[in-house]
């Protein structure tokens, strides 16, 4: 893939504006939804001046996804094998939410690519990530072997932190649906999964 990198201030204020305006277009319409023209309307470019930075729908496409994958392994990456087992437990539950809350388009393209089999994402779904996730599920199994969290599968946690977390960025419109505009699903959720994965990981 040949996107030319921006070299100047304008150059880089118009890349920034395309990636921007394209997770806003891929996170409502998804990959094939979406067009270039789209994309630079809501950039304010014209589909060449798009064109001078990225080569195709798949290359912004593309981009996108390898930001946000490194953003997203970030919180898991802060569980600290030296910690108190529980608290960093819950600290990437709450790393999870924060991130729904402060990023729901990236989380619905995430999404999106994953619903559509991941046909941009395979390899780095089959090597960062696993091997990121292997790591992590190494220190679980070995605090639960020291006796300090219950004996449960750590991939399967982990995959229930992931769901009960991401629900609420890609399902927003339904939990508020449900829950009025008179209430806070993130503060509410924040005090619930607490709870729930306290009494869950308790020995």
């Amino acid at each position: 893939m040949n996107i030319q990198p921006p070299r100047t201030r304008i150059q880089r204020k118009n890349t920034q504006a395309i990636l921007e305006a394209a997770l806003l277009v891929f996170s409502r319409h998804g990959f094939r939804g979406a067009t270039l023209d789209q994309i630079a309307a809501a950039a304010g470019l014209s589909k060449p001046n798009l064109l001078y930075y990225f080569p195709s729908k798949e290359a912004v496409h593309v981009t996108l996804l390898s930001q946000l994958m490194d953003t997203w392994l970030d919180p898991l990456r802060e569980m600290d094998p030296d910690g108190e087992p529980v608290e960093e437990l819950l600290g990437y539950v709450s790393r999870k939410l924060q991130m729904s809350r402060d990023f729901p388009r990236e989380s619905r393209l995430f999404a999106n690519e994953i619903l559509q089999g991941a046909p941009r994402m395979q390899e780095v779904l089959a090597t960062d990530l696993r091997k990121l996730v292997d790591e992590k599920v190494t220190i679980i199994r070995g605090w639960a072997a020291a006796g300090k969290i219950a004996d449960i599968d750590p991939h399967h946690l982990i995959f229930s932190i992931w769901a009960l977390t991401q629900h609420y960025a890609d399902f927003d419109v339904q939990v508020r649906a449900v829950l009025g505009e008179d209430r806070d699903p993130f503060a509410e959720a924040e005090t619930f999964l607490r709870t729930l994965f306290t009494k869950l990981l308790r020995p």
